[in-house]
């Protein structure tokens, strides 16, 4: 169902009720004075009519816009969108209508032909000569080719010293999991070695030998029979 008010239109038979509030007013003719100079009372009566008509228009427009507006951020909020996108949306908009202006073309045209007059005068292409003659001298200069050389140096030594740094670390991590194993199984060694007396001499150990060795007097009976 559509709220009442966007049924506001212009052609609507409730249209400029905020405009006739405010233009139903009675004006008594008297206080008006005079007609304006260079009018007849009938054109300043038509002319009044007029107004009072763009001003009920106004009103009708007004209201018509908070309507739109209202329903617009229903919209928005429905799809979820905040206010910050909408700033950014209407910033996009302002910098492309700024950038299509006349004015911005204009500016930008003029911006262009400044740089090409720059470019192509006497005293820039002068200058442009200068600094690379200057940029070729000190390039070419002992001092900077000794510098370059002293640089080159420094990093090849930083290199190699990475370099060592990094072997020495491997190896001393190398040595450290050798060591930590050799120590592991030293410590297992140990535990087995005091471990198997004990278990000797226990009482599940000293039973299993004796029903090993029945076993084996059983076989021998055995075989003694047979033959």
């Amino acid at each position: 169902m559509e709220s009442a008010s966007q049924d506001i239109n212009l052609n609507s038979p409730n249209k400029g009720l905020l405009a006739d509030a405010m233009t139903d007013v009675p004006v008594d003719n008297a206080a008006r004075g005079a007609a304006p100079e260079g009018l007849t009372l009938a054109e300043e009566e038509e002319l009044r009519a007029e107004l009072a008509k763009v001003e009920e228009e106004i009103g009708t427009l007004r209201q018509v816009l908070a309507a739109k507006e209202r329903h617009c951020g229903e919209l928005k909020r429905k799809l979820g969108l905040t206010p910050l996108d909408g700033l950014k949306q209407n910033l996009s908009k302002s910098w492309h209508d700024v950038q299509v202006s006349n004015a911005y073309v204009k500016t930008s045209e003029k911006l262009g032909e400044w740089n090409d007059k720059v470019t192509q005068s006497d005293l820039y292409l002068s200058a442009s000569s200068t600094l690379e003659d200057w940029n070729e001298k000190l390039t070419q200069s002992e001092a900077y080719k000794k510098t370059q050389e002293t640089l080159s140096q420094a990093g090849q030594k930083t290199s190699a010293a990475l370099s060592n740094v990094g072997s020495v670390i491997s190896r001393k991590l190398g040595d450290m999991r050798a060591h930590s194993i050799s120590h592991s199984l030293s410590g297992y060694s140990i535990r087995h070695s005091i471990s198997m007396p004990a278990m000797r001499n226990s009482a599940t150990f000293k039973s299993f030998e004796d029903r090993v060795g029945t076993i084996k007097t059983s076989i021998r009976a055995n075989g003694l029979s047979d033959m």
